[in-house]
């Protein structure tokens, strides 16, 4: 079952559309209708090795570990003088 839209956009962008419709001989309610379907059934973005790492939660016990580090080379800065 088909229904009707009203949209609303530039003048000179739906001039633009009708013509790349006509060259490509669909109608602009079948260029319209096929965008949306394709973003409609669009596969979701693949997650990248940084969106998995930016969810990690930070090991307990490599924080107190570099908080020691930073500890121990104060310490020694302090004690030296470098």
């Amino acid at each position: 079952m088909k229904a009707r839209l009203n949209i609303t956009i530039e003048e000179s962008l739906l001039e633009r559309a009708k013509v790349y419709a006509m060259k490509k001989r669909v109608s602009l309610s079948s260029l319209v209708g096929d965008y949306l379907e394709a973003i409609v059934h669009a596969s979701p973005r693949r997650k990248t090795i940084v969106d998995m790492v930016d969810k990690l939660e930070p090991d307990p016990e490599v924080i107190a570990e570099s908080s020691r580090q930073a500890a121990f080379y104060e310490s020694q800065k302090e004690k030296y003088g470098f």
